[in-house]
């Protein structure tokens, strides 16, 4: 997401290099590019415009006109610009209420069942909730044996009553269901159509006034842009609604829903999503989009996910390895296993400052590891342990074994050697903690 935005907004400030200053005149210039960079990723004119007057305003502030560095200026005051117009700051779910109850709307292909698992999952795992979703989809077909095998992924409890076409007394009464179990949270997924029609408005609205919510999630399909825009409004002035989910943000879009619905409704972007997977859910941090969207990278939200999946007691063991120099390639493995927990490997690769541009032809997948995988999975428990006993009969029995070459095998064994002598030198130049107190 915003891949071709942050190219065009590079290209636009470096109008500005090399000048001595900001002046009006150049200050125009720039501003004229970075909104067509605005409305060819699909934010809505008036957004763009009020955008980049925000922008020029700050821009030719007393202080800023005797600028060194104009270009770098202009970058910050976009950058500050970018997050007030996505919310500020990020913004959680309200989870107050015996059990919360959260109601989950949005048109039917907007993601709303898979994001009703995912959200259960996130509150499960990173909130230490016990949720129960409910089943209210009794339209679409297939939607509830899809909340069921979802549920059955995350282990967490669905209530369906497949009988009942009265999708206000299902909520209702999964709410009891979970009252009397001692379930904390409740996600209520409803039914959606292909388009916005009066059918459909009544039914939500009536769901949420039988249910009474903490929480009204808007889930909007990020790929149809402006459109997504159109359509949040309408449920709004409906629904009154809390907040927005972004979904499928790994497809192919120019980013304009996500700059453009949050000046429009006036609602905080909550999560934003991509992929099937059920961890594939994060808050909507603005201030860390923003430096994505302006080629900062962002490494909070790496070091974040890399926490996550980091086991203190592997860790230590690895430090030990590393000095010792007994890294292995069953460590190597481990190692790999690891940053396949952490996500979409392009993703996390763009949270690396200049990272994203320099990968902008390169494609990963989540095969990407596969052939390195194979290779190591096809070496004995003897030659993984010891990598030095790898010669060349060894090398073509593990390329024979893997379906891989010679080549590969050579590539593979040269880069682990690498990656050692690195973190080797890396553990060496960082200095010795003390424990003990003064």
């Amino acid at each position: 997401m915003f891949e071709n935005l942050s190219e065009r907004l590079e290209r636009s400030f470096k109008l500005l290099k090399g000048e001595g200053k900001i002046t009006e005149l150049n200050v125009a210039e720039t501003l004229k590019d970075v909104r067509r960079a605005l409305l060819d990723a699909d934010v809505s004119f008036k957004v763009a415009r009020d955008f980049t007057d925000d922008v020029k305003a700050k821009a030719l502030g007393s202080h800023v006109l005797t600028a060194v560095r104009p270009g770098e200026m202009m970058v910050k005051i976009v950058h500050d610009e970018l997050v007030n117009l996505m919310g500020g700051k990020a913004e959680d779910v309200n989870l107050k209420g015996e059990p919360a109850v959260m109601l989950i709307a949005g048109l039917q292909g907007s993601g709303k069942t898979t994001f009703s698992g995912k959200l259960a999952n996130y509150l499960k795992t990173k909130k230490n909730r016990q949720p129960v979703l409910i089943a209210c989809d009794v339209y679409r077909p297939a939607a509830i044996e899809q909340l069921k095998i979802l549920g059955e992924q995350i282990r967490v409890p669905v209530y369906t009553e497949e009988e009942n076409r009265n999708p206000v007394q299902i909520a209702k009464n999964g709410i009891a269901f979970a009252k009397a179990r001692g379930f904390n949270v409740v996600i209520v997924d409803t039914a959606g159509r292909l388009a916005i029609d009066e059918e459909m408005m009544n039914e939500i609205a009536a769901i949420k006034a039988g249910v009474n919510p903490q929480e009204t999630l808007f889930v909007v399909d990020s790929m149809t842009g402006q459109d997504a825009v159109n359509t949040a409004k309408e449920f709004n002035d409906r629904l009154n609604f809390d907040g927005v989910v972004l979904t499928k943000l790994d497809g192919d879009t120019r980013g304009g829903a996500a700059l453009s619905i949050r000046s429009v409704v006036k609602k905080p972007i909550k999560f934003m999503s991509s992929g099937e997977k059920m961890d594939a859910l994060d808050i909507f941090h603005p201030e860390r989009m923003a430096s994505r969207i302006l080629g900062m990278g962002d490494i909070v939200s790496l070091v974040e996910k890399a926490q996550e999946q980091l086991d203190a007691e592997e860790a230590r063991k690895l430090q030990k390895k590393l000095a010792k120099d007994q890294f292995n390639f069953n460590d190597f493995y481990k190692q790999i296993q690891q940053v396949k927990k952490m996500g979409n490997i392009k993703d996390l690769m763009g949270m690396i400052p200049g990272a994203g541009k320099m990968l902008k032809n390169i494609e990963f997948d989540d095969n990407a590891f596969k052939s390195i995988e194979a290779m190591i999975l096809s070496m004995t428990p003897h030659e993984r342990e010891n990598p030095h006993v790898i010669n060349s009969s060894r090398r073509k029995r593990i390329a024979e074994g893997s379906g891989m070459n010679i080549t590969e095998i050579n590539k593979l064994i040269k880069q682990f050697e690498e990656s050692r002598k690195m973190m080797k030198t890396a553990m060496a130049a960082k200095p010795p903690k003390s424990h003990r107190r003064r």
